[in-house]
């Protein structure tokens, strides 16, 4: 592969090919990272953004691809939430992740497909601030803050096709319960639970004009919370781009576009929490979750020696939100194919 030197759009587009893979595990890396959203901790594994577009599909051939991401979210609400056992309120909350990702396309097809596995693992620094309800009725303030190795991901399963300039694929993502869980504190490394992660995606990168359509839709399945009795409902998401994709003279090919997302909650939460009434909170019944945002998002690809390097950076504002913190994310993404 080659960067394009020519001025020529499809030129521009041919060097992206394989830099593909470097990102798809690692844009998933950060789901697990736990801030305050719905579902139980107001959010599960899953994270909106994560996975919206072309460096997202599967590369097409055998390699071994690496990358670092790192990601920052801020946000802030009033409303009640179930956290580790407890029922908080008036919460800000921000969280720093920084994964370390590996990716190996397999020379095995299955189904005219390539088979692909990965495993991302995600070191992670969460602060939470509320104020909590106590069982004799009082409320008092809360903060907490944790950092360390956060519920890392397996991809045990993903098998993509190409034809012409669409690649299509499935994938399931596992996110294990690795990092440490403590009930009755409101920063917590991992989720204390498993989640069972099956999506398909399209993308279509033009290589005659380099405008670029993405989308990627899943469903989230999560087994309950042993410590607090918590079963977090299930979670449709669907996340798209939109995207023109030109060379830089001579350093690389540029991408500017917007990544917008949609999640919303398709069953209702269970345990004690979502039937508390008395001193200890009103009831929180199913606390279905949701969330709309869409914010700008640039990318850049160059090569080193033989080394291809992708980096991308995206800030996606939380527009419209139920039952979740809302706030903002910032991903800064670094990849390397081999």
């Amino acid at each position: 592969m080659k960067i394009a030197r020519s001025g020529s759009r499809a030129s521009a587009v041919s060097v992206l090919g394989p830099l593909w893979m470097t990102i798809i595990v690692s844009a998933l890396a950060f789901a697990r990272v736990e801030y305050a959203r719905a579902e139980e901790g107001a959010g599960g594994h899953y994270i909106s953004g994560a996975t919206a577009s072309f460096a997202d599909a599967l590369p097409g051939r055998p390699t071994l691809a690496v990358a670092n991401y790192f990601m920052y979210y801020n946000g802030s609400a009033s409303g009640q939430f179930p956290f580790a056992g407890l029922i908080a309120f008036d919460l800000h909350s921000r969280a720093y992740a920084n994964s370390a990702l590996a990716l190996y396309e397999t020379p095995l097809k299955l189904l005219g497909g390539d088979y692909t596995v990965g495993l991302a693992i995600p070191f992670v620094r969460v602060e939470v601030e509320g104020k909590i309800t106590t069982p004799s009725g009082n409320t008092i303030q809360k903060s907490d803050t944790a950092t360390g190795l956060g519920d890392m991901t397996l991809y045990p399963f993903m098998l993509g096709w190409k034809k012409g300039d669409l690649k299509t694929d499935v994938r399931v993502g596992i996110y294990a319960p690795t990092g440490s869980y403590e009930k009755g504190r409101l920063a917590n490394l991992g989720k204390n639970y498993w989640t069972f992660e099956p999506v398909v995606s399209a993308s279509w990168l033009s290589s005659k004009i380099g405008l670029e359509v993405s989308a990627f839709a899943g469903l989230d399945f999560s087994t309950r919370n042993d410590a607090t009795d918590y079963q977090s409902g299930d979670v449709f998401h669907l996340d798209a781009t939109v995207a023109q994709h030109l060379p830089l003279a001579r350093l690389g090919v540029i991408g500017v576009g917007a990544n917008g997302f949609y999640y919303q909650q398709i069953s209702d939460d269970s345990g004690p929490l979502t039937q508390a009434r008395g001193p200890l909170a009103q009831t929180l019944g199913g606390f279905r979750g949701r969330t709309v945002g869409v914010g700008p998002d640039v990318s850049f690809i160059t090569k080193i020696g033989k080394t291809d390097l992708v980096a991308e950076v995206k800030w996606l504002p939380e527009l419209s939100v139920e039952n979740r913190v809302k706030g903002d994310l910032v991903w800064l993404k670094l990849g390397l194919a081999f």
